[in-house]
């Protein structure tokens, strides 16, 4: 009887210190989490209520207010810090008809800042950019863009991603088709060099030849995806097609057929427009001047509605800050929230921020970046301080093992030069890292594409990554002292030690040449 008294003793003492082991705060993330998700509502609220967010534009202003003011009412305080100026633009319809041979609305868009068409749109004949001998040739030609609409991009010889030639052609099709596919796009390259006129330079010439418009084609890749960019025109639309509609207009001009569309682009030019980043704060009540920070920029491009890139990074932030307030509202260190504007064309929002910022940035425990797509995180890079790995990987560890399980780490890592607003902070040689996400197609289906919309969300992989960021910044505030800052100077891939990153101003007026 004594034995098993003691037995019993034992495994209560150590259910005990398990008990004791197990943080509250932790346990309330992951409950809050899982249990009072606000992920869904903001995704609508956002992606389908406001829509894209393209720098310069209504929408872009809508979010930021709407941002402060979902933060107010969780008590958190925010506000917009304006940074810059930019081309302020508002899109409007798009509507395209083909009226001859036959009748066929077609699938397409304006791009970015397209100038539009006249009231009611213009009617014209579509011609293909001709393939000619030389830039003397082709400005003789010119003059024979006046009343056109010309095309200008690549068609494409399948409409079928290679994924799909790699499940149904024979080996002997597939590598065929590949191969007739790159001579066709050196042959068109070609073409275009042949004018003497670069990307920008050539829709330029075609409008000032008095051209009704430029007719593009930028497929992604993938079915019905299209990248969405910016036009280089200055008087006329630009208009993005369809693989399918490019490919059937481009034939059946290059045929001889004359086919003749009425575009419609509407689109308003609203003067200079200022531009702002969203900061979020909740006040540290030990450290107040130490910071650990979430990043996550805030406008999009606007083929779509800007769903994973970055809408999903944003709503993540949102719901990482609305659970801390709930379940940690007096933190140790504050914690600070940063949506970008116009990270898009050149990570100009976080690079204002780090210039004028420097107090922020010289206190910074670490900062936690997300922006590509709705994958759950699977990639954590130290980005090149040398200790990163010791502190890392003890926050990781508080983080439930079915979340970080496929996660594969770097230490220390080199740092990040580009491609998202944590690597601002590191040019600048604070600890920010980039929680980076699994694909789930995310190149050739959502990214800058027509398709990045709601649907494309994938809610359990955003959810879970609410949690992971929600630990480590708990695990970041209450770390008792600064982390290391120490670096590893990066060694290029002849081996020998190169140079970490240097800061870069913004363009703090933009869109305005």
């Amino acid at each position: 009887m004594k034995k098993r008294y003691l037995l019993g003793m034992g495994l209560m003492l150590f259910l005990g210190i398990q008990a004791q082991a197990q943080d509250p705060v932790i346990e309330n993330i992951i409950k809050e989490a899982r249990e009072n998700s606000q992920l869904k509502d903001l995704g609508h609220e956002l992606l389908d209520g406001i829509g894209p967010r393209l720098v310069g534009t209504p929408q872009m202003q809508q979010a930021h207010d709407w941002a402060v003011e979902k933060y107010q009412s969780w008590g958190i305080e925010a506000r917009n810090e304006q940074w810059g100026e930019w081309r302020g633009w508002d899109r409007g319809i798009t509507h395209i008809d083909m009226v001859e041979p036959w009748v066929r609305s077609l699938s397409g868009m304006q791009l970015a800042w397209s100038p539009s068409s006249p009231e009611g749109g213009a009617q014209g004949e579509v011609i293909v950019l001709p393939d000619l001998a030389d830039a003397a040739t082709f400005q003789t030609w010119l003059p024979n863009a006046k009343g056109k609409y010309v095309m200008i991009s690549t068609p494409q010889m399948t409409g079928r991603p290679d994924y799909n030639w790699e499940e149904w052609a024979t080996e002997e099709s597939f590598e065929r088709m590949k191969e007739e596919r790159a001579e066709f796009e050196r042959a068109w390259n070609q073409r275009l060099q042949k004018t003497g006129l670069g990307r920008r330079e050539l829709p330029q010439a075609l409008e000032d030849a008095g051209a009704l418009g430029i007719i593009t084609s930028y497929w992604s890749r993938g079915f019905g995806a299209n990248k969405i960019f910016s036009a280089m025109t200055k008087k006329v639309p630009t208009v993005d097609l369809s693989l399918e509609d490019y490919g059937m207009l481009f034939r059946l001009a290059d045929s001889g057929k004359k086919p003749m569309i009425h575009l419609n682009a509407q689109s308003k030019e609203t003067g200079v427009q200022p531009t702002f980043n969203t900061i979020a704060e909740i006040k540290g009540t030990e450290k107040p001047d130490e910071y650990v920070m979430l990043s996550a920029h805030f406008d999009s491009w606007d083929g779509g509605t800007g769903a994973t890139d970055n809408g999903t990074g944003t709503i993540l932030m949102m719901e990482v800050m609305r659970i801390l307030k709930e379940v940690y509202p007096n933190p140790k260190r504050t914690i600070l929230v940063g949506h970008w504007g116009s990270e898009e064309q050149g990570l100009n929002g976080s690079r204002a921020f780090v210039e004028d910022h420097p107090e922020i940035v010289a206190n910074l425990q670490a900062l936690f970046n997300q922006d590509n797509g709705t994958g759950r995180v699977a990639n954590l890079s130290g980005q090149g301080f040398v200790d990163s790995y010791e502190y890392l990987g003890r926050w990781l560890s508080k983080v439930p093992r079915e979340i970080t399980r496929d996660i594969e780490t770097t230490f220390p890592g080199n740092p990040g030069g580009g491609g998202s607003d944590y690597a601002s902070f590191v040019a600048a040689k604070a600890p920010a890292f980039n929680l980076s996400s699994l694909s789930w197609s995310y190149y050739n289906y959502t990214w800058h594409t027509n398709l990045d919309t709601y649907d494309k969300i994938v809610f359990d992989d955003v959810q879970n990554n609410a949690i992971l960021a929600a630990i480590m910044v708990y695990m970041a505030c209450e770390e008792p002292e600064m982390v290391s800052k120490e670096l590893r100077i990066p060694l290029g891939r002849n081996g020998e030690p190169t140079d970490w990153p240097t800061p870069r101003s913004p363009t703090r007026k933009g869109g305005m040449d």
